[in-house]
């Protein structure tokens, strides 16, 4: 038996089930895995559980050690899950934040997508009817408590479940206690520091800079990812 009250602190603030809609795509399976390499327990959804299943296999079969903390199911299930990540496309994550309306409702729900298109060689944001992807999430389900994180995060990296990522996690959301509860899941990811960055109004410019650092990818042929200097990590 374990005597660190610290322990007991980790255990009381663990979130319940994670789940990710629309979690079959690289980016969403990507953090599906890496959520539950650092002990939490999450579902990768999708339109049909088959594609899940075959998301959630690929790590299994990689890292056998994540057989029981990741799990699989279709979208529906997924969003019944305790905490709810959007890992769609942009263009159709407030559809189908609105599809699971109910399931939703009263829970804390990360929006990940960017809006973007490329032309020629250059990304270029889009601006969604009210300005971020999070923004018209959080107007399609307006009962849940939407928070913008993990939009720079490659997700080749984030799939390397070995290795460390060294990056800022940009979090934004109008209800400080959500925010609060995503930036500690960030804070269990090796690598990742969780930055507040304010109200959801935010989540524009953020979701917009993803465009900055994808051009920075095909330029230097590398992937880049967000880190700011000067805040104290005690801050």
């Amino acid at each position: 038996m374990c005597d660190d009250p610290r322990v007991d602190s980790e255990a009381d603030t663990k979130p319940g089930l994670i789940g990710v809609i629309g979690g079959s795509g690289p980016a969403g399976s990507a953090l599906a895995a890496r959520l539950a390499s650092v002990g939490l327990t999450v579902m990768i959804g999708s339109r049909s559980k088959y594609r899940a299943m075959e998301a959630r296999d690929h790590y299994v079969d990689l890292h056998p050690e994540l057989a029981d903390s990741l799990t699989y199911g279709d979208n529906a299930s997924a969003a019944r899950a305790d905490l709810v990540v959007i890992a769609t496309p942009w263009d159709s994550a407030a559809t189908m934040a609105q599809e699971y309306r109910d399931d939703l409702r009263g829970k804390v729900v990360v929006s990940m997508a960017n809006a973007l298109v490329r032309v020629g060689h250059e990304f270029q944001p889009l601006v969604p009817p009210r300005g971020s992807v999070a923004a018209h999430v959080q107007a399609a389900v307006p009962d849940c408590r939407i928070v913008a994180a993990f939009h720079h995060l490659p997700a080749k990296e984030l799939g390397h479940l070995g290795a460390p990522i060294d990056s800022d996690v940009l979090i934004c959301g109008d209800d400080p206690e959500a925010v609060r509860e995503v930036s500690d899941i960030v804070g269990r990811i090796p690598g990742c520091r969780p930055l507040d960055a304010g109200e959801l109004s935010n989540a524009t410019a953020i979701e917009a800079f993803t465009a900055v650092l994808l051009q920075l990818n095909v330029r230097y042929r590398t992937r880049v990812a967000p880190k700011l200097t000067g805040i104290r990590d005690d801050a």
